[in-house]
């Protein structure tokens, strides 16, 4: 039977955290896009944007502003199909009305009967009874529901949903290391007049509510290790707040430090990561950054999330930051520098599995849009 995708150019709409200045967020966008455009070439796609002129500027696609209903349905109702994700949208944890506006988003695909898709959603957390009761309603109402780790999917099954789910990995492990230009990476260290190579090791810090103690340690550890002849770096990844959160970690140390206060895209930050030593992160997409070149991610368990992948890869967290030491702390990333071959050989094999179902997850995507079995 000839596919569908050959004789027209199909429309998809795609929703999640875009055009928020969340590097994150944009690798995840960034990857979605770079995977449709090389499996599905002949799509025409549309994003649901926080600023869509940017989000069209920098991806090259038709965007819509995501509060605008009337554009919203508008789109909706004449695609093909719309793709929910990646991320984690449908949590609530941020409150319940980023939780109520991607499940909105889903029913007004349903309401015209547009087929949905999640693309390698991250579940929860959903604290309250009323969250999860509608996460279960509606992800049963889908057509296909990717997963980006089995935590993801026990939470589904608690919230009851019985229908089948597949579990691939987050897209941006969709990108490899030939993917990514190292150049542009080492260049913007150089303007900062630090060399690739030299013991450089990246900070991902991000906002967090109530205490600063673990400020204070993380501190501890930074200048640590710059004692032990290290470079830090910070690498903000959601503008302004982790370059607010940066200089507070900063501020309180000793020892001298770069912060990469530039705005970066993607590609940039991306390429930036890949050029350090070590990475020690709170966010999870700068973890997963490091991970997809190579170089070893200690991360700090802000979110259920970070672990998720953490032990995917086969790496246990830091802790949570009220459970970090600035010297125990330390002590992990030098261990992790001096066994940074063995580390990087031992995710390089993990890596390529999770590759292997991030393209699987675009996979489905051609078979919906084809019509194709599921």
């Amino acid at each position: 039977m000839e596919n569908k995708t050959n004789k027209r150019h199909n429309r998809v709409v795609i929703s999640g955290y875009y055009g928020f200045n969340n590097l994150g967020d944009e690798a995840v966008l960034y990857s979605i896009l770079r995977s449709l455009r090389h499996d599905i070439p002949g799509l025409t796609i549309t994003v649901l944007s926080n600023d869509p002129e940017a989000t069209a500027r920098d991806y090259g696609v038709h965007a819509v502003d995501r509060w605008n209903m009337r554009e919203v349905a508008g789109v909706i109702r004449r695609a093909d199909l719309l793709i929910s994700g990646g991320g984690s949208l449908l949590q609530d944890v941020t409150g319940p009305r980023s939780l109520l506006y991607y499940l909105g988003v889903i029913w007004l695909a349903r309401l015209f009967r547009r087929p949905v898709m999640y693309y390698a959603q991250g579940i929860g957390p959903v604290t309250t009874k009323t969250g999860r009761r509608l996460v279960g309603i509606t992800t049963r109402r889908v057509q296909a529901v990717t997963v980006r780790d089995e935590e993801s999917l026990q939470d589904l099954r608690a919230m009851g949903v019985r229908r089948p789910v597949e579990v691939t990995a987050d897209p941006v492990l969709g990108l490899r290391l030939d993917d990514i230009d190292l150049s542009a990476g080492a260049e913007i260290l150089k303007r900062y007049d630090i060399t690739a190579g030299t013991g450089v090791v990246g900070v991902s810090v991000r906002p967090l509510p109530g205490a600063v103690m673990w400020e204070i340690e993380l501190a501890k550890a930074c200048d640590r290790l710059v004692r032990a002849g290290l470079t830090i770096v910070f690498v903000p990844m959601h503008s302004p707040a982790d370059l607010v959160a940066s200089r507070e970690v900063a501020a309180i140390m000793k020892e001298p430090h770069t912060i990469i206060s530039e705005k970066l895209t993607v590609p940039q930050m991306i390429s930036l990561v890949g050029n350090m030593d070590l990475l020690v992160g709170m966010r999870l997409h700068a973890l997963i950054f490091a991970a997809v070149c190579g170089v070893p991610p200690v991360g700090i368990a802000y979110d259920p999330k970070v672990e998720r992948f953490l032990s995917r890869l086969g790496l246990a967290a830091a802790g949570k930051p009220a459970e970090i030491q600035g010297q125990a702390l330390a002590n992990l990333a030098k261990i992790y520098l001096a066994d940074r071959e063995q580390l990087v050989q031992d995710m390089a094999r993990k890596l390529n599995d999770l590759q292997k179902n991030a393209d699987y997850t675009v996979r489905l995507v051609r078979n919906l849009i084809s019509g194709a079995e599921i």
